[in-house]
């Protein structure tokens, strides 16, 4: 009687697979954005949020920050590849900060139109993922 070697099969590499992805042996296409841009938006109690971009490449020929869901839409231009904003923020959000995500728009010279986008967190809390996108 012969065996069935299909489920072991599947098994075992499903196994490696899940083992690659778990130890960050597979590569991600944004990692040279995150080595690239770093983006960090920190509320202060004394009511205001320090927006900090970094292009460590020195590439960045324009960025568009905006910042979400505000009653009056915040919107800024820069032309450097570093800047820090400071924005009054009279209280925090009732419903917690992801309603207020912050959104760049860069043109780079090297990756083209890249989209950044995190949240605003407090000074002694974890700093929240952030997204990129290259179009």
């Amino acid at each position: 009687m012969a065996k069935k070697l299909g489920p072991p099969i599947f098994l075992g590499v499903f196994t490696v697979l899940a083992i690659v992805f778990l130890t960050g042996g597979a590569t991600d296409d944004k990692d040279p954005l995150r080595e690239n841009f770093q983006l960090e938006a920190i509320y202060y109690d004394t009511g205001y949020v320090e927006i900090s971009y970094l292009d460590k490449s020195d590439k960045t020929t324009s960025v568009v920050l905006e910042i979400l869901g505000m009653e009056n839409s915040f919107q800024k231009s820069f032309t450097d590849s570093e800047f820090i904003e400071i924005v009054q923020f009279t209280s925090k959000p009732k419903y917690g900060w992801s309603i207020h995500p912050i959104v760049l728009e860069v043109e780079h010279e090297e990756f083209g139109h890249v989209q950044i986008k995190t949240e605003i967190h407090e000074l002694d809390t974890t700093i929240p993922n952030t997204i990129y996108d290259v179009s």
